[in-house]
């Protein structure tokens, strides 16, 4: 074989490393078609996210056409979806309120920098802590969120909005089956708002939610004091936007590597965050982070896979909004809530509730699902649901586990001595239980407790070791301990007799 034949060539190896979308036609069109569909259901969500917060339209607007571009740069998850959340404006409202819109466009700034700082130090990894339960309990209660986040545009409304949703549906359900060429939400969209205009039917429409920009967003510095007062302000604000922000992104991105099948960078994606967030501050914007319903758009409905399909959602928001603003406040609510309601129906994971899957689950799995969902129904906060829902399965595998630390006691046959063997896991639960399983009356001067099939955790075993060993020294009896694997045998060494109350 050839030289030339064994080696690839600098122009292959190059080709190589092109993205998918420059050497294939159906993924290039794919991508486009899917960075079109959310942008159109970009615009009235951030408009809501505005009024939220309390700021122009034109903020949340241009935040989500920063968040995506940026993103889709820096981040470290391909395709999915950033912009302004709900999450983030609830929680910069009232500094926004109280302080002004240059407080709040700090706040976003000083955010990203902790994103930043959170990020290098490794936050991401916490996410190996948060249990499966959790993860369905987090999908179903964003399905409900967005299901919810809908009702208001299907109450108190015009007659035609509700065959127009059922029209919607419909199309989104059966054109798959004739071409999947072209996403099928985007041909809802493009029937429903070309009926509505052509007839004239009188329905709430894009426009209504809010004044679309005519400009691009210009760079600037938050118009603030830069003093120690306003960073002791904005801090506690920025601290909170920043860890929801993040919460939200790391599950969104954990729920798409489930749904693609493939690996993202979750510190990468951290810091992106940061990133996006700053650039967005600089340019005015409210800021944001992961956007799951507009992700599950993207990736589940039209099955994008790369960053091409992020940054064509950021632009082509500003060239609607821009360019054809007067087209796209035509569109009818209707057909956004058709697509809004088909996301649901598409994220929401039935299996999960399904009579067969209830009656095989443990209990305390089921347990954390429901308070997961609670939670997140309850406050609209995804993030408090996660961390609610995480605390009862720590508390839960806490409870499970303190019952396995078991001692079995067997007495010498000339009565002199007693060992007693503990099995299991000893730490802060397991080990309150440890010092009643012991006969210090009536057992012999001579106590060992050997330790082969057990492993110290923490303070509380040590604690609970020197306790026992304490009962029998005030009845004139030894104690010996035995078996320490070599972890155990550190920890216990550092901390027996140091650990007594005064």
């Amino acid at each position: 074989m050839s030289s030339v034949s064994a080696q690839s060539s600098p122009g292959s190896r190059l080709r190589d490393l092109r993205p998918d979308w420059l050497s294939d036609p159906k993924v290039w069109r794919t991508e486009v078609l899917a960075g079109l569909v959310v942008a159109l259901a970009l615009i009235p969500e951030a408009i809501s996210f505005s009024i939220i917060a309390g700021v122009d339209p034109a903020v949340g607007l241009f935040a989500s056409f920063t968040m995506a571009v940026v993103i889709s740069i820096v981040g470290g998850r391909r395709a999915m979806i950033s912009a302004a959340t709900g999450a983030v404006a609830l929680v910069i409202a009232p500094l926004n309120r109280e302080h002004g819109f240059g407080y709040l466009v700090a706040a976003v700034i000083l955010a990203g920098v902790f994103q930043i700082a959170l990020g290098a130090l490794g936050v991401a990894k916490l996410m190996r802590f948060i249990p499966r339960s959790v993860m369905v309990g987090f999908v179903n209660s964003l399905a409900i969120l967005i299901f919810m986040a809908q009702v208001p545009e299907m109450h108190d409304v015009p007659w035609p909005v509700y065959p127009l949703i059922a029209a919607g549906l419909a199309l989104m359900v059966f054109f798959p089956k004739v071409t999947t060429v072209i996403p099928a939400p985007l041909v809802s969209i493009v029937i429903l708002t070309v009926i509505t205009v052509a007839a004239g039917i009188a329905v709430p429409t894009v426009g209504d939610k809010g004044a679309l920009p005519s400009s691009l967003p210009v760079p600037g510095l938050p118009d603030v004091p830069f003093t120690v007062d306003t960073l002791t302000t904005i801090a506690p604000y920025a601290f909170a936007m920043a860890l929801v922000g993040l919460m939200e992104s790391l599950m969104t991105a954990k729920l798409v590597d489930e749904i693609t099948d493939t690996h993202s960078s979750k510190t990468r994606e951290s810091i992106g965050q940061g990133i996006a967030n700053i650039v967005t501050g600089f340019f005015g914007g409210m800021g944001g982070c992961a956007m799951i319903g507009q992700t599950m758009i993207n990736v589940k409905v039209s099955g994008a896979r790369t960053r091409l399909s992020t940054f064509l959602a950021g632009v082509f928001l500003m060239v609607l909004c821009i360019v054809f603003g007067p087209v796209v406040s035509d569109i009818p609510m209707a057909a956004l809530v058709a697509v809004m309601v088909m996301v649901c129906f598409a994220t929401f994971d039935w299996h999960s509730i399904a009579p067969k899957t209830l009656k095989r689950m443990p209990a305390g799995e089921i347990t954390v699902m429901v308070v997961t969902v609670a939670c997140v129904v309850a406050t609209h906060n995804l993030a408090i649901g996660v961390v609610a829902g995480s605390v009862t399965a720590m508390v839960i595998f806490a409870k499970r586990v303190a019952h396995l630390a078991e001692v079995t006691a067997v007495t010498a046959p000339d009565g002199t001595s007693v060992v007693y063997t503990v099995t299991g896991e000893l730490f802060f639960a397991s080990s309150n239980d440890l010092v009643g399983q012991f006969n210090y009356t009536a057992d012999p001067k001579t106590v060992v407790i050997d330790l082969s099939a057990a492993h110290i955790w923490d303070a509380s075993s040590v604690a609970a070791l020197d306790a026992i060993e304490t009962k029998y020294a005030q009845r004139g009896k030894s104690v010996e301990i035995i078996g320490l694997n070599d972890a155990s045998a550190d920890l216990h060494g550092k901390l027996t007799g140091e650990l007594a109350s005064h």
